[in-house]
């Protein structure tokens, strides 16, 4: 166990966790140890969200140890340690011919902390991350063990949960057969035919990433990561030399593109398990609404864009399958996600406020672990099913253990 500290912060700085002590557990049993001896706990992963979703004046779990990957047994799942990052899982299954069907744009984030927060990738056939979860493996309060599996009465509740049911451990994961993708980047892109064929954009490729300042007429970049070759989009040839999604950045961060076949692990990620992921300095927000709405939220958004644009390093925009977690974004709506990648600025708070309400209007659902202000009461018509969870966080902590901090829940 590391020694007591008063302060730690997340990956971007702007959350200060004012944990009494934290704890770096390498096994499970020292997890059901730190549990059973903590009054208040909270499991941390990688520390990517740009909210306090980990805060707690107990202890603080650090999961970075509890990162084992077995091989994959007979039908291709594969259990993995909740503090493994998606770079090494996607390396792991690779050299064991299989591959997740989704991936996540940073392969720097911890499989626990995506899962429990439905971080996601892109397609609109392609679920968030949490989908490809069999079973999880759960640290009660008391220190037990319990283990819950797909079909299971609680599963839809318990797989998205934020880390308020407990710490989660080890998942299992439904994997694919290994593929290759290649990825292309097409520039300037007219807002016209984006708005008239966004559907149809958003399906070009295996996984598609619009990304906008708000401040030009037309998508400054459109990342197509592709099963097949394409030699243009939109009558746009693809760029001759790699990009970076903000302007200036270094593209030798990002995963390799002009249409070089590789490992979907390598070509899903939009950057480099080795590279600076993003800005790197930087705030994020981001917001889901239906399918059906996205054009007319698009529209909304570019109404503003003068506004936002001086406040970020870049937008994205992108599709999401639906899902039956209760705590999704995506829960039983297909969706389309606005994601915000603010700078580091005083402004970004009335920014943020902003874009609530202009998008207000198609109910749209925040990415938990991303900066957002909605209230209880506008999160409660959003999520349908916020209420089951409450029940069934308590029905799992009836003593508010791991209870959220960030709201007071």
């Amino acid at each position: 166990m590391d020694p007591p500290v008063s302060l730690l912060t997340n990956w971007a700085g702007n959350v200060v966790y004012g944990a009494a002590r934290t704890a770096t557990p390498a096994t499970v049993d020292d997890v059901r140890q730190i549990v059973v001896t903590s009054t208040r706990a909270k499991a941390v992963g990688s520390g990517h969200s740009f909210r306090p979703i980990a805060s707690t004046p107990g202890t603080l779990i650090s999961m970075r140890e509890i990162a084992c990957i077995d091989s994959p047994g007979a039908d291709g799942s594969v259990r993995a340690g909740a503090g493994v990052t998606y770079g090494d899982l996607g390396r792991h299954l690779a050299s064991n011919g299989r591959a997740l069907a989704n991936f996540a744009s940073l392969p720097h984030i911890s499989v626990g902390g995506a899962v429990a927060t439905a971080t996601h990738g892109s397609g609109p056939r392609n679920q968030a991350l949490s989908s490809a979860v069999a079973a999880l493996e759960l640290v009660l309060a008391d220190g037990s063990l319990r283990t819950l599996r797909r079909g299971d009465p609680d599963f839809d509740g318990a797989v998205v949960s934020l880390g308020c049911l407990g710490v989660v451990v080890a998942v299992t994961l439904e994997t694919v057969a290994a593929f290759e993708l290649r990825q292309y980047v097409f520039e300037a892109i007219p807002w016209r035919y984006t708005e008239q064929e966004l559907p149809a954009l958003l399906r070009s490729g295996y996984s598609t990433s619009l990304f906008v300042s708000w401040a030009r007429p037309y998508v400054e970049q459109v990342w197509v990561k592709s099963v097949d070759p394409m030699e243009e989009l939109c009558g746009v040839r693809s760029a001759a030399s790699p990009r970076h999604p903000i302007a200036g950045a270094d593209p030798s961060h990002t995963t390799e593109q002009l249409g070089v076949p590789g490992p979907a692990a390598e070509r899903l990620p939009h950057f480099r398990l080795e590279g600076i992921p993003s800005a790197g300095d930087e705030l994020q927000s981001e917001y889901a609404v239906g399918a059906a709405d996205a054009v007319a939220a698009l529209r909304a958004l570019r109404a503003i864009g003068s506004e936002l644009a001086p406040l970020l390093h870049i937008s994205e925009i992108r599709a999401v399958a639906s899902d039956s977690f209760w705590l999704s974004p995506f829960y039983e709506r297909d969706s389309i996600t606005f994601h915000f990648t603010w700078k580091r600025s005083p402004a970004v708070a009335g920014a943020v406020a902003l874009v609530e309400a202009v998008l207000a209007p198609w109910r749209p659902r925040p990415h938990w672990a991303k900066l957002f202000m909605y209230n209880d009461e506008f999160l409660d018509a959003a999520f349908p099913r916020r209420e089951s969870f409450e029940q069934l966080r308590c029905r799992y902590d009836p003593g508010g253990k791991f209870r959220d901090f960030s709201r007071g829940r």
